[in-house]
């Protein structure tokens, strides 16, 4: 490897390292928010497996010729506009996002497009660590609550048990359920989402059939929950269970995660039939 290459590689991961400490205060409340909200609690796993995944290309990505880009200043100006709009209006979402903006942008200069074409999952994939707007997050509660409640009424009335729906409420003979916000499905929807892209970016060969196996996550994650929804409801109908107690309250949410992984095989499996 030739000095020039090596100084800049070099200045390189001098970058990354005065972008780490001048993200710090970012990176801190990012941390913050992983501990203390459930719904992201995944997001100590995200960087983890980004990392490996590189690890894992190290000997590919040494072979990458490396050819400077100098659009990544382009992005990497993007990205700290991000950052000073978002400081501006106090929006965490977008103060955050800048950070994967700029690192984009500084492996396209660094490094060049051939290193961000081996590398745009590994990047992309840390979205993933960065809570979404909560007026994002409570739009869409509602609306997955309902859907939840509708689905799973429609079920238990078509295998013939007797049910009304009221708003979010499913009132069944000897008791009432209530489809909570936790129990939406869009606490496991954004932490599948996650484990839908890394197991679509490692199971198929075509891009095509990445995407479509990723997307295929939101209805899986939907039937997921209703299933939850549907098995708790039979379980309060035909033997009384308390629901919300330890451990059958985790055993339940843990369901979501069994059978949305299953559909996610068996689709995948499916996928990589088509897609050879």
């Amino acid at each position: 490897m030739s000095n020039t290459a090596t100084n800049d590689k070099k200045y390189f991961y001098l970058t990354l390292g005065f972008l780490g400490l001048f993200y710090i205060p970012v990176l801190y409340d990012l941390v913050i928010d992983w501990a203390t909200d459930a719904n992201y609690s995944h997001g100590f796993l995200v960087p983890v497996i980004s990392g490996y995944l590189l690890w894992r290309k190290r000997k590919e990505l040494s072979e990458v010729l490396v050819s400077p880009n100098n659009l990544g200043l382009l992005v990497i100006m993007a990205g700290a506009g991000l950052f000073i709009l978002g400081n501006a209006a106090a929006e965490y979402f977008t103060v955050r996002l800048s950070l994967l903006v700029i690192l984009f942008g500084l492996v396209l200069y660094h490094r060049g497009g051939g290193f961000v074409k081996k590398t745009w999952f590994e990047i992309a994939f840390l979205f993933f660590m960065i809570p979404i707007p909560y007026v994002i997050y409570f739009s869409a509660t509602f609306p997955m609550q309902l859907l939840a409640s509708k689905v799973t009424t429609g079920i238990l009335q078509a295998i013939g048990m007797t049910v009304v729906r009221k708003g979010n409420i499913i009132h069944l003979p000897n008791e009432s359920l209530e489809v909570a916000e936790a129990c939406s499905g869009l606490r496991s929807l954004i932490s599948l989402l996650a484990l839908g892209a890394i197991y679509a970016y490692i199971t198929q060969k075509t891009f095509f059939a990445k995407l479509i196996l990723f997307l295929s996550t939101i209805p899986i994650a939907v039937a997921g929950n209703v299933f939850r929804v549907f098995i708790t409801a039979i379980l309060v109908y035909t033997v009384d269970a308390e629901v919300t107690a330890e451990p059958l309250h985790s055993i339940m949410g843990a369901m979501v995660f069994i059978v949305a992984f299953i559909l996610l095989f068996i689709f995948g499996s499916i996928l990589r039939r088509i897609f050879r």
